[in-house]
């Protein structure tokens, strides 16, 4: 009889065991803004889907500029944001359970989304994401390679496509082409057939033209506006000086799109162009278009580097260079076989 209790406590003790883990995750998380060093790897509450709402298990995260803004408190200066707060806008994993006005998606699929500001929450094992923030994984992706994908795919792809109108036999100046969105720009670019101008630093130069960029500069050599006239588009994503000298390579009627800053209108008058600042917005639509050029071959992911989740100070150290070609990602969970 003692021995039937033993085993049915055991059972029990077992059970309550899982229960505690499926309640709990790991998550990076921050308790007050600041530098690299406010990130805490703890277990935090694992969420539930509302309605509207996938719970995804997280394969891979993307690590992003955006993310250390965030993390220093940039975009918010009234303090209304609530602490502790989970960073991260990119993942890619398995949808772990839906939300009961979920209709695209079930339990299983694998998918890769750009989880919204309102809900970050990449860096940790499960995430949030509503439909319209996700798609289904590229097939020829490996989760680590999905996860490098969304924010910085959308913001080449609303910036050149929805903002630009870039079309067949225009030209577009990118700067900054060996990095995240850069990287991205170009082969976007190509493939509406379009001629690209990029910049990179010297050890880029190869990179860009294996990207499918036209014509590359080494900025750390070469005036860009010695180079590039008359082009119907620039990408900026430096800001600065660089976009000072931006309005004078732009034709008549062109545009050019800020990732960083707002165009001057008494520039913009001057020269006679259009100009608009970028807040990229999720769109599953989009997403999913993205996913299918990767997979038809169009364009290629570049990951840099891989760091583990317990790792992502030094991740964000990385990215905060400035000087990381393609992307880096976090490897929250194993690839499954």
């Amino acid at each position: 009889m003692l021995t039937a209790v033993a085993v049915v406590a055991g059972i029990l003790n077992t059970v309550l065991s899982a229960q505690s883990d499926t309640r709990t995750m790991k998550a990076v998380v921050i308790h007050q803004y600041g530098g690299p060093e406010v990130l805490k790897c703890e277990d935090v509450p694992r969420p539930e889907p509302k309605d509207d709402q996938l719970l995804i298990r997280v394969i891979a995260a993307g690590v992003n500029p955006v993310d250390g803004m965030i993390r220093s408190g940039m975009f918010d200066k009234e303090g209304n944001r609530s602490f502790p707060i989970i960073l991260g806008g990119d993942v890619a994993g398995i949808v772990e359970k839906v939300g009961s006005k979920i209709t695209k998606f079930k339990a299983g699929d694998p998918v890769f989304a750009y989880v919204s500001l309102d809900n970050s929450g990449g860096y940790a094992q499960y995430a949030l994401v509503t439909e319209r923030e996700a798609a289904s994984k590229p097939k020829s992706l490996t989760y680590v390679e999905a996860a490098a994908v969304p924010i910085v795919a959308m913001t080449a792809w609303q910036a050149l496509v929805d903002t630009a109108k870039l079309s067949a036999g225009q030209t577009v100046l990118i700067h900054g082409g060996s990095g995240g969105v850069g990287s991205f720009a170009i082969q976007i670019a190509k493939a509406r057939g379009a001629k690209v101008i990029a910049t990179a630093s010297t050890a880029n130069q190869d990179f860009l033209k294996q990207l499918g960029a036209d014509v590359t500069i080494d900025y750390t050599k070469q005036k860009f506006e010695d180079v590039a006239k008359d082009v119907d588009v620039v990408l900026d994503s430096i800001g600065g000086d660089t976009l000072v000298r931006s309005y004078g390579v732009v034709k008549k009627g062109g545009i050019i799109v800020s990732l960083v800053a707002r165009p001057k209108e008494s520039e913009l008058e001057k020269h006679g162009i259009r100009g608009a600042a970028l807040n990229v917005e999720p769109n599953s639509e989009e997403l999913a278009e993205i996913g299918k050029l990767i997979d038809d071959k169009k364009i290629k992911v570049i990951v840099s580097q891989t760091f583990p989740l317990s790792d992502a100070i030094k991740a964000q150290q990385q990215v905060a260079t400035g000087h990381t070609r393609g992307k880096i990602v976090l490897k929250v969970g194993e690839e499954p076989k």
